[in-house]
């Protein structure tokens, strides 16, 4: 835009400066719009806060409200190398446990070679699942697992140690092979992939060079003692775990007892001869509700203080001194945000009065104050108490004061069970907040949009201004001229 300097406004001594002073003057209410528009932003930001730690108390309050709070255990073992356990709501006791063997899986090492790339000859090396025992004459007997089919795999004339593992492992055999090397050479292993009895496994070896029983070639992998054939070494055998459990015996397949004692999970770690006897304790887990109360509490108190330091307003801090009064107010509106915001009183006070309520439900436990944690005068809620913990012992009572149901009187219910309905309801699509936040945002909108208007109009009348006062210019400028013609010809004149 055309500046005064730039139409001769400066050169004929119009002052540039009175445009610019018409245009403050227009562009004032603009700026205070725009200041208005900020401390509305600052009411939607603070809502944004309310939004969230009114879903912390929520999450908080479900989690007081879930049974599973109340029926959960947790367990100690007098010997942690023996065994460690996990317990479900269901397992509550003290069980004796003794451990004399670890199940185990079946683990065969073939001959040493020169290293991971040897070749073993062509040929086809089944693997099948099953049992070993033994029959009434003590011959070595093997039963194939139900369910299961063997698996060939085919080994070519020049697959090396490390093929024929990859192709092992790639069969599904139910069967993992390794190749361990040290100082004297590679050895293929093969292990069954699950521990246990059942999950033992024979090697069956069609040797290419036609010969399956020697231990040269392909049949240098065969391992089948009821066939007595047993090139490869069995370095482990496939083994149940065996234990006595509050001295009864156990076996299993697994080193994980999830089925002996219903609700209760055992991890054998170590076996003994003689067996240790280590003793595990199952105990309700009061840990974890006191700690879902006080994060109850904690949560609470977060939204209180919230919304308590967001609605006030402190009159008396005000100065008698008008400037100093004035930045005091600009302080207390950006610390108190929601100062006469009623839908922020409104939940405080909401809030507040379940919490300051009472419950019949949960017998000689009817009030926040018969557990300690009476509100104080600025409306927090101790996180800890001394009653807390005696409260502890009448588990129902306390579980039916924070969780329980009245489908008869919703005021009665316990208190977490109505803190989560309110709060649903606040943080719902038609909420108070969601409801508050959208008329906020559409204040907001709404002055961006006038302010819009209002820098149009702004520019418009500088427009304009400066169009009459390049005008004025040209017309001072023909007439100034026209005076110095005159002065020059009235001089020759006199001359």
């Amino acid at each position: 835009m055309a500046t005064l300097s730039s139409v001769g406004i400066s050169g004929s001594g119009l002052d540039e400066s009175v445009i610019t002073k018409l245009v403050a003057v227009q562009k004032q209410p603009i700026t205070d719009l725009n200041s208005r528009t900020d401390a509305i932003k600052t009411k939607l930001s603070t809502y944004g806060q309310i939004q969230s730690a009114l879903s912390t108390l929520r999450d908080a309050a479900s989690k007081l409200t879930n049974p599973s709070t109340w029926s959960g255990s947790k367990t100690a073992t007098s010997d942690a190398s023996v065994a460690i356990a996990t317990a479900s709501s269901s397992a509550v006791g003290t069980v004796s446990l003794s451990v004399s063997q670890l199940a185990s899986a079946q683990t065969l090492a073939g001959p040493t070679l020169s290293g991971p790339t040897a070749t073993l000859g062509q040929g086809t090396v089944t693997l099948e699942l099953g049992t070993w025992g033994t029959d009434s004459g003590g011959a070595t007997t093997f039963t194939s697992k139900s369910g299961t089919t063997p698996t060939s795999v085919s080994i070519a004339a020049g697959d090396s140690l490390a093929t024929i593992r990859d192709k092992i492992n790639g069969a599904g055999a139910g069967v993992t092979a390794a190749i361990v090397t040290d100082a004297t050479g590679s050895r293929l292993t093969l292990t069954s992939s699950q521990t246990g009895e059942t999950n033992a496994f024979r090697v069956t070896v069609a040797d290419g060079d036609g010969n399956s029983g020697d231990a040269s070639g392909l049949s240098q992998l065969a391992y089948d003692p009821s066939g007595s054939v047993s090139q490869m070494t069995q370095t482990l055998p496939a083994a149940n775990a065996r234990a006595l459990l509050n001295g009864l015996p156990i076996s299993s397949e697994s080193n994980t007892l999830s089925t002996a004692i219903d609700g209760l999970n055992i991890t054998l770690l170590k076996a003994s001869s003689p067996p240790a006897t280590a003793t595990i304790a199952v105990t309700q887990d009061q840990d974890a509700i006191k700690k879902a109360i006080s994060d109850f509490t904690t949560a609470y108190n977060a939204i209180n203080q919230l919304l308590r330091n967001q609605t006030k307003f402190d009159a008396s801090s005000l100065s008698s001194d008008k400037s100093a009064d004035a930045q005091k107010q600009a302080q207390l509106q950006r610390l108190s945000s929601l100062q006469g915001d009623s839908t922020a009183v409104g939940i405080l006070n909401q809030l507040r009065g379940i919490m300051g309520g009472a419950t019949s439900l949960g017998g000689s436990l009817n009030r926040l104050s018969d557990l300690g944690l009476a509100p104080g005068t600025d409306g927090n809620i101790p996180t800890s108490s001394t009653k807390l913990d005696t409260a502890m012992s009448k588990l129902d009572d306390l579980k039916k004061f924070f969780m329980g149901i009245d489908s008869s009187n919703d005021s009665n219910s316990g208190f977490a069970t109505r803190i989560r309905s309110t709060v649903d309801a606040m943080l719902g699509t038609d909420g108070s907040v969601s409801s508050r936040q959208t008329a906020i945002q559409k204040q907001i909108d709404a002055n961006n949009k006038e302010a819009g208007k209002m820098q149009d109009r702004a520019d418009a009348m500088e427009k304009q201004l400066r169009q009459q006062y390049s005008a004025l210019d040209q017309t001072y400028s023909k007439y100034s001229n026209l005076a110095t013609y005159l002065t020059q010809q009235l001089s020759k004149l006199s001359s």
